[in-house]
C-alpha cells in the first residue's frame, strides 16, 4: 500500500491543477482527482503495471470532469430558462477571464495547453498521449495561445515556453 501512497502523494497536487485550468473549477477538480484515485486504488494491481499510471489517472480524472461539465451545463440551462437569472460565476476577474477563454477553446486545444503549460509535458509526449502527430500538437498549441491572446488581451500573451 505504501507504493500507492507514494504515487499519489507524488502526482495528487500536479494533476488537481491541470483539472483546474482544464475543468475551471478548483473544488470540483479536488473532487475529480479524488475518484480518479480511488478507481487506480482499486485496480492497483494492473495501474502500477503501465509505463504511467500517473497519465492513466489524468485520464480518468478528465473523463470525469468532463462528464461533470456536461451534466452541470444541463442543470444550468435547465435553471435559466426556469428562472431567468444569470448564472453568476466565482472568484476574480482575471481566473473568470482565463477560465472563460480556455472554455472556449476546442476540447482538444484546451487538453493540449493544459498539458503543455501546466503539467510541462513536451510536445512529443502530448502527441503521443492524443495519438496524433507532434505537428498536429504545435497546430493546436499555436491556435490555442493565439485564440487566449485575442481573448485575454496584451496582459496575457507572455508564453513562459512555446
Amino acid at each position: 500500500m505504501t507504493d500507492f501512497d507514494d504515487f499519489y502523494a507524488a502526482h495528487y497536487a500536479d494533476l488537481t491543477v491541470q483539472v483546474h485550468a482544464y475543468f475551471g473549477d478548483r473544488h470540483e477538480a479536488q473532487d475529480v482527482v479524488q475518484e480518479a484515485f480511488c478507481r487506480a486504488l482499486a485496480r492497483w494491481r494492473q495501474v502500477s503495471g503501465y509505463d504511467d499510471p500517473a497519465a492513466w489517472v489524468r485520464r480518468v480524472a478528465w473523463n470525469l470532469a468532463t462528464s461533470r461539465w456536461r451534466r452541470l451545463r444541463t442543470v444550468r440551462a435547465f435553471h435559466s430558462r426556469q428562472r431567468g437569472e444569470p448564472v453568476v460565476d466565482g472568484p476574480g476577474p482575471e481566473h473568470l477571464a482565463l477560465v472563460e477563454a480556455l472554455a472556449t477553446l476546442p476540447a482538444a486545444q484546451r487538453r493540449a495547453m493544459v498539458l503543455r503549460y501546466l503539467a510541462d509535458l513536451p510536445v512529443a509526449e502530448i502527441a503521443d498521449r492524443e495519438r496524433v502527430p507532434e505537428g498536429t500538437v504545435r497546430s493546436w498549441l499555436h491556435r490555442g495561445r493565439v485564440t487566449l491572446a485575442a481573448r485575454l488581451g496584451p496582459a496575457y500573451t507572455e508564453v513562459p515556453h512555446a
